[in-house]
């Protein structure tokens, strides 16, 4: 597995690397055929709270992305946060996709969860906190927004595997092509550990 690493506002230090190298052994151990583990590091400055790090640590497989990404004091613990979401992401989906012996064992389609009301899953919500900052907007800025553009390719699958594709990458959507109906469609995260689909007609 190559192990690329970029930094963005900052210098990574020898040090980082090799702890990176290090950690990042553990990634074979739940991925299936990892290919490559990029780990970018931004360096954020706050008008109010000062340095803030984030890292964002993206595994390619054969046929699918799992990401993870955390903030923190500095990169070593933005590492550490982030790290830790990506083996629990990649340990989750390499259980699902075991094949358990005896018959009493069956990995289950969204829908059929859906239908029990997840359950099956076991779900701990997640504690999130938002911090807000108010920055003053000068009156002659035009617009402030900004639009990243990404282009994948259409790869068929089904509603239930677009489901597992988005809990990869930690996303509350994902975009696919609808291997049933042929249609690009959207599956989402609703409240209640439910999810909806968007198709275009």
């Amino acid at each position: 597995m190559d192990l690329r690493i970029s930094a963005r506002n900052l210098n990574v230090s020898e040090r980082f690397k090799e702890y990176a190298a290090e950690k990042s052994a553990k990634v074979e151990q739940y991925a299936h055929r990892p290919q490559e583990l990029n780990v970018k590091i931004t360096r954020h400055e706050h008008h109010s709270t000062g340095v803030e790090d984030q890292v964002e640590l993206t595994v390619y497989e054969p046929g699918h992305v799992v990401r993870a990404e955390a903030r923190a004091v500095d990169k070593f613990a933005a590492f550490d946060i982030a790290f830790g979401k990506l083996v629990e992401r990649l340990r989750r989906y390499s259980d699902k996709h075991k094949i358990h012996r005896g018959g009493n064992h069956k990995n289950l389609g969204a829908s059929e969860l859906a239908a029990a009301d997840f359950a099956q899953l076991d779900i701990k919500p997640l504690d999130v906190r938002v911090s807000v900052e108010e920055e003053e907007v000068p009156a002659d800025l035009t617009s402030p927004i900004t639009i990243r553009a990404k282009e994948f390719p259409a790869n068929p699958m089904t509603k239930e595997q677009a489901v597992d594709h988005m809990e990869l990458v930690g996303h509350d959507f994902y975009l696919f092509l609808d291997s049933e109906t042929g249609k690009n469609a959207v599956v989402y995260r609703r409240k209640g550990y439910s999810y909806g689909v968007i198709s275009l007609s």
